[in-house]
């Protein structure tokens, strides 16, 4: 092996986690007049107990840190962190009671989320402790690092540190790599413990859920593709609401079979208590996301108790009516300013008859569309501000469907239209077509050469390469800014002074080249989302659209399926290779996104009730008659099927559920224990 193969080797062995950005000097740039901030950096990074490495770059200087498992134990204590015990408890970490606590499922003691939060912990914590302020200079610039002050925040108002980022670990890195995005042996198997212990809590789930719908999903594409493929020659009428009866259950089923499933997960991954006490414990573990100062913890001084309850029912209410009032602003800005502009184009696309103004008109609507959602996710970030939302995870979730709202009109207004308006089933199964395909010349020429089963067939062909030309281009796109991101920074090397002339600038470390990596952000920003933002949104949209629109095309469970099975191998490659490792994120189940996925079950019994109306109401005229009598009742018993069969399916295994009882009568039992030995000690005292 040589040198450079060594070095790559002993790159991978340090277990490197942290890296921290800061800009590079030239080498013979020294401090006068007052202490290198850099150097000081790192002598107080040492300090703590981290592993401390420097790596001079291309674009940058990189700080890059590792940390033994006692500095993270000793600042998990300090943190007071709670973590789960052997007896099913939530207690405070203690490095010296070790043993009491559950280890992961990789056998680390602490996850993912847990040692990131460590770290921020550790470096952020670094404060100036002498009486007076310390005098501290990069290259020409002086600055003072005051009492008190974080040394890490301080660098970063100044601009001398650009980012902390987390690190890939290369070994991990390529066995998931093996294991998981490239293997396609089986098509909707994941090794999610491993996800887990390596991106955290939060995309872990997305990708349980991914391949948990994605393996429900050829249930009803097998069933849609004999619906769609076999005549049943005198029972022909009874399919549609045959299949469209089954849809529902499977719907219904599946978000159910989920609740199970996700918490299952959380009892592998040792997280046995409820959503909103993970939340809140969040908030503890991160205390630095929106630090003031390490050490300075005020104590809450409360009013007398009537004084406080007035306080607390106002704070409750004025939250109540803030958000009543910012969920108003969005539904009026749908209704006033998105629907107008959606019926529009619907109405304006059906009267053109020339293909060429259609294909003008589309491509002004879909530049006009990016925009006005863009705009519209960014008042909706602004307006969450002014909301008295109860931590983190409950802004994004009000997010969530501030959001979702904007994208539900954008994606389904049009297809409303056709469904409502001309109640063509036909002109409707073709507008689906057209926004699963987007080759609207193949299928108009297909149209004119084959019947109608023949276009299904022809359709799906086009619909792999148009996924396959899909999951390229979003991999496609975070390649292009890193590679456009390496240009700049080799071709500035190359026009310093101190650059040979005729010298090759490549970038040689790893740790320079996660740097210039997108980061896993959400297209609305990432104050409160992440990038599985738009991956839950694409899930969601995906969903309406085959669940809505079920009677119109069965077949579109068949393309909804094949679609998610190159999803969960691109979505594995782009985070894995295209992208910095993301921050991870508490979230123990997929939030607001499965009442999305309950209102459009809700959504899909009313349009599709709707639909079958159109197929057999052949003359267009609205007749309360025994069909349409009996479309209606059956409506009303999907919606009992809905609301009644979500409880007959438990939302906890057997086994989870009589681990928790377990776990809460060892609790009880060694707290009755430690209680009398207490009183026996307090009685023995007083004698």
């Amino acid at each position: 092996m040589g040198a450079g193969g060594v070095a790559v080797a002993e790159e991978e062995a340090t277990g490197f986690e942290v890296g921290i950005v800061v800009p590079k000097l030239p080498r013979a740039a020294a401090a006068h007049g007052g202490e290198d901030c850099l150097a000081r950096l790192v002598r107080e990074l040492e300090d703590v107990g981290l592993l401390v490495e420097r790596v001079r770059g291309v674009p940058a200087e990189f700080i890059k840190l590792s940390a033994p498992m006692g500095t993270l134990g000793r600042a998990a204590a300090e943190m007071q962190m709670k973590k789960l015990t052997y007896i099913g408890m939530e207690l405070q970490f203690e490095w010296d009671q070790v043993a009491a606590f559950v280890t992961q499922p990789d056998g680390s003691l602490f996850s993912w989320r847990e040692r990131f939060t460590c770290f921020r912990y550790l470096i952020y914590g670094i404060v100036n402790k002498m009486d007076s302020e310390i005098s501290l200079k990069f290259d020409d610039k002086e600055f003072h690092w005051k009492q008190n002050e974080s040394l890490l925040r301080r660098l970063e108002d100044e601009g001398v540190v650009k980012l902390v980022f987390p690190l890939h670990d290369e070994v991990k890195r390529k066995q998931l790599l093996r294991n998981w995005a490239l293997n396609w042996h089986d098509f909707t198997w994941q090794p999610i413990d491993e996800v887990y212990s390596y991106f955290g809590t939060k995309i872990a789930t997305y990708f349980a859920f991914l391949g948990m719908y994605t393996r429900w999903l050829f249930f009803p594409a097998v069933s849609g593709l004999a619906t769609q493929l076999i005549d049943f020659g005198s029972l022909q009428w009874l399919v549609l609401p045959a299949f469209f009866i089954f849809v529902i259950s499977w719907a219904v089923f599946f978000l159910q079979f989920w609740k199970r499933k996700n918490s299952e997960l959380l009892a592998r991954w040792g997280i046995n208590y409820s959503f909103a006490e993970y939340k809140a414990s969040a908030n503890e573990l991160d205390p630095l996301r929106h630090p003031q100062s390490v050490e300075c913890v005020e104590e809450k001084k409360f009013d007398d108790a009537p004084a406080e309850k007035r306080r607390l029912q106002r704070n409750e209410w004025s939250g109540v009516l803030l958000r009543i009032r910012n969920n108003a602003i969005i539904v009026l800005g749908i209704i006033c300013l998105q629907l107008p502009f959606e019926l529009a184009y619907a109405h304006l696309y059906e009267k053109t008859e020339t293909e060429a103004v259609r294909y003008v008109l589309t491509a002004a609507y879909l530049v006009a569309i990016q925009y006005y959602t863009r705009i519209g996710g960014k008042v909706s970030v602004i307006l969450i501000k002014y909301e008295n939302n109860q931590g983190e995870q409950s802004s994004a979730d009000s997010l969530i469907y501030k959001v979702f709202g904007l994208y539900f009109m954008q994606s389904y207004i049009g297809l409303f239209y056709h469904a409502s308006l001309y109640r063509d089933i036909l002109r409707l199964r073709q507008v689906l077509i057209q926004r699963l395909v987007v080759s609207q010349a193949c299928l108009h020429f297909a149209m004119q050469l084959f019947h109608y089963q023949a276009i299904m067939l022809y359709t799906l062909m086009i619909y792999l390469n148009f996924q396959v030309l899909e999951n390229l281009i979003e991999n496609s796109i975070p390649y292009l800014k890193y590679s456009y991101k390496k240009y700049k920074a080799v071709h500035k090397k190359r026009q310093e002074k101190e650059s040979p002339s005729g010298k090759s600038v490549r970038l040689t470390t790893r740790v320079e080249k996660e740097y210039l990596k997108p980061s896993y952000t959400a297209s609305i920003g990432e104050e409160l989302e992440d990038g599985l933002f738009d991956d839950f949104l694409e899930l969601a949209l995906q969903f309406g659209m085959i669940m809505m629109f079920a009677c119109a095309f069965p077949l579109i469970f068949c393309f909804a399926a094949l679609n998610n099975v190159t999803e969960i191998r691109a979505d594995a490659l782009k985070l894995l290779v295209m992208l910095k490792r993301p921050v991870p994120r508490a979230a123990a189940t997929i939030g607001a996104w499965l009442n999305i996925f309950q209102f459009l079950i809700v959504m899909a019994i009313c349009t599709n009730c709707l639909l079958l109306v159109c197929l057999y109401d052949e003359e267009g005229k609205w007749r309360i008659e025994p069909g349409l009598a009996a479309i209606l009742i059956m409506e009303h018993a999907l919606l009992l099927i809905k609301f009644g069969f979500s409880h007959f399916v438990p939302e906890e295994p057997a086994w989870v559920r009589a681990n928790r009882v377990r776990y809460v009568a060892q609790a009880q039992t060694v707290c009755s224990k430690q209680l009398l030995r207490s009183i026996s000690k307090l009685d023995t005292k007083w004698e």
